[in-house]
């Protein structure tokens, strides 16, 4: 079972890698439409996050943003 881990947690993703790229995609798509009720915003991060477990590149992208989430969080207020 492929598994993600993001901010510290551990998440398991199960079903075959072409499954897990498709739901990703399906996710992002729906993320897009995020005016909609139901659907929303939520799902662009949930469907990079799904996408980094089999596409490299994707993968890429969602480390380094958590990197610089991480930088960001550790400065003061007063930094600015």
């Amino acid at each position: 079972m492929a598994a993600v881990r993001f901010g510290g947690r551990t998440i398991r993703i199960p079903g075959p890698p072409l499954l897990r790229i498709v739901v990703g995609l399906l996710l992002i798509l729906g993320g897009m439409v995020g005016f909609l009720p139901i659907l929303g915003f939520w799902m662009l991060p949930l469907g990079v996050l799904v996408l980094s477990v089999d596409l490299h590149p994707v993968r890429r992208l969602r480390r380094r943003i958590e990197v610089w989430w991480g930088r960001r969080r550790r400065r003061s207020p007063s930094d600015g």
